[in-house]
């Protein structure tokens, strides 16, 4: 099948295809004498494998790593279960952080309880005078 052909079937664009291909985690299709690119279902399983991954925010480190696990299938999945262990903690962190920010932004709304002249507004007047470096860190695994 041709480029369109599987991200059509894998639901993305073919912007999406060319990109992971780019980026090493889509295998170089095999060309036709005019240099059409040509997939097979091999990619549309290992494109759509990858597309589920990114949908649970799994970084391209992540998805290369299950990737190269997945290609030694008489291997145990003591490593998938070690990525998979390392990425919940990650939500975990981001969850705590996502707490923060609200807590934050909870704090901001509450100064600004009434229909007001925008100078007088709690919200612009806190926001002026946070500081900046009490903002906490964001944790990412993401690149």
């Amino acid at each position: 099948m041709k480029i369109g052909e599987l991200a059509q079937v894998a639901q993305c664009t073919v912007e999406t295809v060319r990109y992971y291909e780019k980026e090493g985690l889509l295998s170089a299709p095999a060309r036709t004498s005019g240099n059409f690119r040509i997939y097979s279902a091999a990619h549309v399983e290992r494109l759509r494998f990858i597309r589920n991954c990114r949908a649970l925010d799994m970084s391209h480190g992540e998805i290369r790593t299950l990737l190269a696990l997945a290609d030694q299938p008489a291997e145990d999945c003591g490593a998938i279960n070690d990525v998979f262990d390392q990425h919940i903690a990650h939500v975990d962190e981001r969850l705590r952080e996502l707490a923060q920010l609200k807590l934050q932004l909870d704090a901001l709304r509450t100064t600004c309880q009434s229909r007001q002249a925008v100078d007088a507004c709690g919200i612009l007047h806190g926001l002026a005078a946070m500081d900046a470096d009490a903002r906490h860190e964001r944790h990412t695994h993401l690149g």
